[in-house]
């Protein structure tokens, strides 16, 4: 790449980054539902016609913005996976789900784009499902690494819910009992059920000590999917 190159390159990863950043503020101010490429260009001084050279529509610039937030947080629990002690599947669990919460309470303008309200007119590609399912690979993980020990707890399963149970295995969670992955889904919606019920104030007059109820909460969902804790 030659030195002039290079620079274009540089130049067109700054304008990007900033296009994000004030793309980012709006929706802190006026929800993603309102976001408008044309605001973002007047915040930044750009006309309109030279944002859409970086992104062609509205729905475009969502998306990066989508997979930022989702790869953001993919990030913050992969790291306190890295941290949390090997020997004891528990701890990792309840070291991703924290991670998740803190991260969501840090950052409620984005949590709110990837797991709030869906923004009308707009259908989520298929690109953001390797940035979304970051975290849930972590969860099926520790999973697999107790079953593959001969450790994870016999789990409950009716007859009636098996043939889906065995279609989530096949599809999400390959080599895990059928009875594992539906635990596994069941406890990804809560996990995020319970941040969301902290990031949108529905524990507001209800739960003081939040971060103590939500361990306890977690910790429990981890026996759910067969995990046990270990002293």
């Amino acid at each position: 790449m030659s030195t002039a190159q290079g620079a274009r390159a540089r130049a067109r990863t700054e304008v990007t980054a900033a296009i994000k950043d004030a793309a980012r503020r709006q929706l802190a101010q006026e929800g993603a539902a309102k976001l408008s490429l044309r605001a973002v260009a007047r915040e930044l001084g750009m006309v309109s016609s030279a944002l859409y050279r970086y992104f062609p529509s509205r729905d475009d610039l969502l998306t990066a913005l989508i997979i930022d937030a989702y790869d953001s947080l993919g990030e913050a629990a992969e790291a306190a996976h890295a941290a949390a002690p090997g020997g004891d599947p528990v701890r990792r669990w309840t070291a991703v789900c924290e991670a998740v919460r803190v991260w969501a309470l840090a950052h409620p303008h984005e949590y709110a784009l990837i797991y709030g309200s869906p923004v009308p007119g707009y259908s989520a590609p298929q690109t953001t499902v390797p940035a979304a399912a970051r975290v849930g690979r972590l969860l099926i993980g520790i999973v697999r690494d107790v079953h593959g020990a001969g450790g994870l707890a016999e789990l409950p399963l009716t007859a009636e819910l098996r043939p889906e149970a065995e279609r989530l295995a096949a599809d999400l969670a390959p080599g895990l009992p059928a009875e594992a992955a539906a635990a596994l889904v069941a406890a990804w919606a809560e996990l995020f059920g319970l941040v969301g019920f902290e990031v949108f104030g529905q524990f507001n007059r209800v739960v003081e000590d939040r971060e103590a109820f939500f361990r306890h909460a977690v910790t429990r969902l981890a026996g759910s999917c067969g995990l046990t804790l270990r002293s």
